[in-house]
């Protein structure tokens, strides 16, 4: 069976001429509106030219010239006037004070000279803690540290209680290089403070301090150390 289509119902009839009309109508509002901007921008541009001519419109003054005052009139001279005097008119004596005068009256006082203070020996029983030559074991420090290691018996005590430590001894150097006052400054233990002032009451004479060239007596002191090998 064939199917028919009805004349009125064909939308493709009239496609062609509502394209037509449609880009027609599109045309004229575009036409339309260029034509209404371009009389904007003249109405405005002649707004902006009458403002500047206005604008442009300024008054020029000039400064009024000001006449200088006149100078004023040069001072009278003034006349010298000189006063002679007769050679015979007495004068009253004046003293006219020197500065020689006053020294000589600021030397009426004698000058003393201070008295000079000697200074005083030192007492042959004054300890120095420091002076110019310290004293010193023979040899040097080295034998020292070497005749200490040497001399010192380790405690069996201390050793099975595993005490060790660094015992500090004190002395005086007498001015014969005698080693006198010895004491414990800082201790240990009983056994190890006893050892040390055993072994640096053994120690020889030293070389004696000396102050201004002379022998002195000095405080002196040296660490005795026990070390558990």
């Amino acid at each position: 069976m064939e199917v028919k289509k009805s004349p009125k119902a064909d939308l493709e009839r009239g496609k062609s001429m509502s394209i037509l009309m449609g880009m027609i109508v599109g045309l004229a509002v575009l036409f339309v509106g260029f034509e209404w901007s371009n009389r904007d921008i003249e109405i405005a541009t002649d707004q902006g030219v009458g403002d500047i001519l206005v604008e442009d419109e300024i008054e020029i003054t000039r400064p009024e010239e000001q006449t200088p005052p006149p100078p004023l009139p040069a001072p009278p001279p003034v006349a010298e006037v000189l006063t002679v005097v007769e050679d015979d008119v007495e004068l009253d004596d004046v003293d006219i004070a020197s500065s020689e005068d006053d020294a000589r009256a600021a030397q009426v006082d004698t000058y003393v000279p201070p008295a000079v203070v000697e200074e005083e020996e030192e007492s042959a029983d004054h300890i120095f803690q420091i002076v110019e030559k310290m004293p010193e074991f023979p040899g040097g420090a080295a034998a020292l540290t070497k005749y200490l290691n040497k001399n010192t018996n380790y405690p069996i005590i201390a050793q099975e209680n595993g005490i060790h430590g660094r015992v500090t001894v004190g002395f005086v150097v007498n001015t014969d290089g005698s080693i006198v006052d010895i004491k414990v400054i800082r201790g240990v233990d009983p056994s190890l403070d006893k050892e040390a002032l055993r072994v640096v009451s053994t120690m020889p004479k030293w070389t004696p301090g000396e102050q201004r060239g002379k022998p002195v007596r000095v405080s002196f002191s040296v660490p005795v150390v026990f070390r558990l090998q």
